[in-house]
């Protein structure tokens, strides 16, 4: 419990998320509602956009409710940035996802409450190193008398921590540790125990990756390739594979390559599907951290931004863990467009050897970004600071 849980009554928190990446900003924002409430008794009101896609990922959503709990969590629809508030409606603490307005009226109200609220935007992920200089910095409103701070998450002493819940280490080594459990699982989407002996892939990545190319490199390649693609991934590339629409369910092997197409799953069986599998391709920022607390390698496939800005986050993200690793910063750096693959069989050749290196640097990387604590926990601490004063971040 943080030390926020001292205040009584229990504090309150308003989360305001929008999907822009489909399923990475509720991803992000629903594990941290989630985290918030159970683990340190925070009373979360998760606003949010898209309840379809939240649905996707949390099966027990409404899409048609306006207001509704979910797994203790208060979930509003977000429908407009109309409305007045009263002071009385607005929490202890706000937080806007990646710099979401939340709506005038509700503003307006933060800045009539006493004590007024704790105000942060919550950033997007990167390894950059400016980051460090802008954590917890301030802004100050231009018209109201209300500061925000900015809070970015990152890998450092210096940043916010990432997303991580108490006993999420546990839980995947003894799931890991029990090869009938993750056949069981894996068994739930048709995989069979010959297809459990091959190396197994999620793959979950946007559009414009060369997913085509790396099939054809596994479906000529020596070794049995089992891969895992969410409904509606690469669907292009995945429906010539098939020769048939990419529905749940759907699946094709073709020389050494295996494609079974899977439902999108609630997070924690999501979670599952990374720590059974031997390699995991993932995407955005949810899934990338999840990813990192999986015990396996990955490849990231970085959100596109305009002037390929991507491509310099992703290079200072492989700076700080792809050294010595050189097979996956290059092919991690094809994937995602920043250099030229000349051939992707000579890729994968160049980077299969290397798997059980990068598990073993999977495993000290874990450690090194946990011993600076975890989102959820630096959040409120540092809330807990501006409320008493007891630190001045600028």
């Amino acid at each position: 419990m943080s030390s926020l849980s001292s205040r009584l009554p229990a504090p309150s928190l308003a989360l305001f998320c929008k999907v822009v990446d489909n399923y990475g900003d509720i991803g992000i924002c629903w594990r941290l509602a989630r985290q918030l409430w159970h683990e340190h008794g925070v009373r979360v009101t998760l606003w949010v956009d898209d309840l379809a896609s939240f649905r996707r990922i949390c099966p027990e959503v409404d899409p048609q409710a306006a207001l509704q709990q979910v797994q203790g969590v208060r979930v509003r629809h977000w429908t407009g940035q109309e409305g007045a508030y009263g002071p009385d409606e607005v929490a202890d603490i706000v937080i806007e996802f990646f710099a979401v307005d939340p709506p005038p009226g509700y503003v307006a109200a933060m800045a009539g409450r006493m004590p007024r609220p704790v105000w942060f935007n919550l950033e997007g992920l990167s390894a950059e190193e400016w980051v460090e200089g802008c954590h917890r910095l301030p802004s100050m409103h231009p018209r109201l008398k209300l500061t925000k701070h900015f809070f970015f998450p990152g890998f450092t002493a210096k940043t916010g921590g990432l997303l991580h819940e108490a006993g999420l280490d546990a839980a995947r080594a003894a799931f890991q540790a029990e090869r009938a459990a993750m056949a069981a699982f894996l068994g739930r989407f048709g995989v069979t125990a010959a297809e459990m002996e091959a190396l197994k892939v999620s793959l979950f990545c946007y559009p414009h990756a060369p997913v085509a190319e790396l099939l054809h490199a596994w479906e000529h390649g020596r070794e049995p390739v089992l891969c895992l693609v969410p409904e509606g991934v690469a669907a292009a590339a995945v429906e010539a594979f098939l020769g048939a629409p990419g529905c749940a369910g759907a699946h094709a092997t073709r020389g050494a390559l295996t494609l079974r197409v899977l439902p999108f799953v609630p997070q924690p069986d999501y979670d599952r599907l990374l720590w059974a599998c031997d390699l995991n391709v993932v995407r955005g920022e949810d899934s990338f951290v999840r990813a990192q607390w999986a015990d396996r390698p990955f490849v990231w496939h970085i959100y596109p931004q305009d002037e390929n800005l991507h491509h310099k986050k992703l290079r200072a993200f492989l700076g700080r863990y792809a050294g010595g690793l050189d097979a996956l910063a290059d092919f991690s750096l094809g994937w995602n467009g920043a250099t030229a693959i000349d051939s992707w069989p000579a890729a994968w050749d160049a980077l299969r050897p290397t798997l059980p290196r990068i598990v073993a640097r999977a495993a000290a990387w874990r450690e090194e970004v946990l011993a600076h604590g975890d989102l959820a926990t630096q959040l409120l601490d540092f809330a807990r600071a501006l409320e008493t004063g007891a630190e001045n971040p600028v």
